[in-house]
């Protein structure tokens, strides 16, 4: 290809992040890569991220633009794909994974058992939300959107008294160190599934040799295979990628390990389900069945011990 052309929501995040895998496809293929970025109704639309149908509006329009010829691949990040298949694209390569953390970024240094009672604290997202209802019932939390500076900003004008934000991203504006008060670990605090992962979008079929060849040298099996199991555990579910659901899989020693949480809305119920497996090697073959193994076991308990019942989780049977 004389040119590779890839697609990216235009805020400051998504751009940063996509030059990374821009410069990346260039420097294997030896092409010119072009960004061509595309305006999403999600970033243009003030309405809470819930009310717009969740963090998948970011990707439709990224998705129609791959469609409809107007680049050859698409940068998300993970956590706000849909896990649904999406008839003729695929996912051509998952880079290896950044911080999976939630940072508290908050005022005077406090931290999230610091701050004081009836603190205001930001987020969009509804697991957060549902998390610091569960740990700081006397906090007051506000539906936020905007960009990681907007947010920052409310808390540096006082608005805020504390913001909840995705570490990769932070670290991938190179604001981590100076916006962070306390990061929370992902023991006491799971994430998204797939947060702080990349999923790169292409149109389903056989691929030019050269992209093909450029994706390949960028892909990491190990993250393809933990957030998979992640993104496997919501797909069994039905639940949406802003569903209050938190979950983190890890590769250590030979194991394979998953733990997921489903939380209610208002944080007063949570459950949660942990498995392990071994696979035979750490092949993509044999992480992809053991990935399928343990996120099936995972969900089965969820559900087996009610999470459809308090959760927002679109489940059939």
């Amino acid at each position: 290809m004389s040119v590779i052309r890839v697609g990216t929501r235009s805020s400051a995040l998504a751009l940063a992040q996509t030059t990374t895998i821009a410069n990346r496809i260039a420097n294997s293929s030896g092409s010119e890569v072009q960004i061509v970025p595309i305006v999403t109704h999600g970033d243009t639309s003030t309405d809470s991220l819930s009310s717009l149908g969740g963090t998948g509006v970011f990707a439709s329009a990224l998705r129609e633009a791959l469609l409809n010829d107007e680049c050859d691949l698409v940068v998300h990040s993970l956590k706000d794909l849909p896990t649904d298949a999406y008839p003729g694209l695929s996912l051509g390569a998952i880079p290896k994974r950044a911080d999976a953390r939630d940072v508290l970024c908050a005022r005077s240094g406090f931290t999230l058992d610091t701050l004081p009672e009836g603190a205001r604290v930001g987020t969009g997202s509804p697991r957060r939300m549902a998390q610091l209802r569960e740990r700081r019932p006397d906090l007051t939390i506000v539906d936020i959107r905007g960009n990681i500076d907007t947010r920052l900003g409310r808390v540096v004008e006082g608005d805020l008294d504390a913001v909840v934000l995705a570490a990769a991203g932070l670290g991938r504006l190179g604001k981590l160190d100076a916006a962070q008060s306390e990061i929370l670990e992902l023991s006491d605090w799971p994430t998204a599934p797939g947060q702080g992962a990349l999923g790169i979008e292409v149109r389903s079929g056989k691929l030019d040799r050269v992209l093909a060849s450029a994706l390949q040298s960028i892909n990491h099996v190990s993250t393809e295979a933990v957030v998979s199991a992640e993104r496997l555990v919501l797909a069994r579910l039905e639940a949406g990628c802003a569903a209050p659901v938190g979950a983190t899989a890890v590769l250590d020693t030979g194991l394979f390990f998953l733990t997921a949480t489903v939380y209610s809305p208002d944080g007063s119920r949570r459950i949660t389900s942990s498995h392990a497996a071994t696979p035979e090697s750490h092949s993509a073959a044999h992480l992809h069945d053991a990935a399928q193994d343990i996120s099936e076991r995972v969900a089965v308990d969820l559900l087996a011990g009610g999470a459809a019942e308090f959760a927002p989780l679109k489940v059939t049977t």
